[in-house]
């Protein structure tokens, strides 16, 4: 079972004593293991902000032949089309033919992820599991998975995590991983985040509680694989500034006897999160339903938020109850996971399951005139 968390140091090992004691690297590791850091901020980053994990393998992640580029690329090399009108995709395909690397479609995004600036938005479909002796990393951002359809039973370096429908799973950059579909087919959303890390927002007035609260959030325990006798061939997958590339090497990925720090992968269970909303008049800003959020060096705006709209009672009196028409400062893409959306209808042309919206920077949006009607006069 996963450890539970987020954002405070974890450790876990597979094997009792693998963990040194009052060291990180010491000359001999237990087991005759390999010492290796994985900094996810940089060494001088502030105490509240480094991210850094130990991690005690059988053999280095840096034995590897070297990589070479991987065509076709993947669709990162593509000029965006920046247009101030509202766009609406219907539900995207679901794609058999291929694997978790090769079913990454980036349908939206800003910045450079050789800048550590900005954001990528994918869509992801695909059929078929990960070769068993293979591993895919971003070198670009941390994703933010988020499935529509299907399991996703994902091996990373520091242990496993299974990934279902109305739950999200953070891999951060540079973490080596396997997605396997025990069920078949999956589809859902990824948010590349490639400027910092994902975080807690902060709570303000509402307390100590509510909204995402740290406990629920789920990390991995120790797993390994002890294939290192140079009898295989292991493909590693890099996604690096939009880029495919590959190296092989003669041992398993996931050799990670035991780790400790704070920078790993985790998951959380969208069915935990405790909303809060106006119970006298008026609807309160979206924000109130943050999940997650990317600060940027201004306090109050963020390069990315994560926000849901779970099950809720709606109870404001005199209030027009569904979101209110708006231009933003922030660019807004929105996916449904299942159900209907409070300001689009669902069925042929409107917002559906697996489908998606994008209202970019001004742009103007809000209700379909048939919710507004029903709102108006409920």
């Amino acid at each position: 079972m996963p450890v539970t968390q987020f954002s405070v140091p974890e450790k876990s090992e597979a094997i009792s004593g693998a963990l040194p004691i009052g060291a990180n690297s010491p000359q001999q590791p237990p087991y005759g293991l390999y010492a290796e850091k994985l900094s996810g901020t940089s060494f001088l980053a502030p105490r509240c902000e480094n991210q850094q994990t130990w991690m005690y393998r059988i053999l280095p992640s840096s034995a590897h032949r070297p990589f070479e580029t991987k065509e076709p690329s993947t669709p990162q090399e593509k000029e965006f089309h920046h247009i101030p009108n509202q766009l609406r995709w219907d539900p995207f395909d679901l794609d058999d033919t291929v694997s978790w690397i090769h079913g990454l479609r980036l349908v939206a995004g800003a910045g450079d992820p050789t800048l550590k600036q900005g954001l990528g938005i994918f869509i992801y479909a695909a059929g078929k599991s990960m070769d068993p002796c293979s591993a895919f990393y971003s070198a670009d951002g941390d994703f933010l998975i988020v499935p529509q359809h299907g399991v996703l039973d994902i091996q990373t370096e520091l242990g496993p995590l299974l990934v279902r429908p109305n739950e999200i799973c953070i891999i951060p950059r540079g973490i080596r991983y396997q997605v396997v579909l025990p069920h078949g087919a999956v589809r859902g959303y990824i948010l590349e985040l490639y400027q910092g890390h994902f975080q807690l927002p902060e709570l303000g007035p509402i307390g100590s509680n509510c909204l995402a609260n740290s406990r629920d959030f789920q990390a991995p325990r120790a797993s390994f694989i002890e294939d290192h006798s140079g009898s295989s061939t292991h493909t590693i997958f890099s996604k690096f500034n939009g880029r495919l590339f590959t190296a092989t090497q003669n041992h398993s990925p996931f050799d990670v006897v035991a780790w400790h720090g704070l920078y790993y992968p985790y998951k959380y269970d969208l069915g935990r999160f405790c909303a809060v909303g106006s119970i006298s008049y008026d609807h309160p800003d979206p924000s109130i339903f943050t999940v997650l959020t990317a600060p940027s060096n201004h306090p109050g705006t963020s390069i990315a938020d994560f926000v849901i709209f779970p099950p809720r009672w709606l109870v404001a009196e005199n209030t027009f109850r569904p979101p209110w028409y708006h231009r933003n400062t922030m660019s807004e893409f929105m996916g449904l996971i299942h159900g209907s959306y409070d300001a689009k209808a669902a069925g042929q042309g409107g917002f559906q399951p697996a489908g998606a919206s994008l209202h970019n920077v001004m742009s103007a949006h809000g209700p379909d005139s048939g919710t507004f009607g029903k709102a108006s006069t409920a």
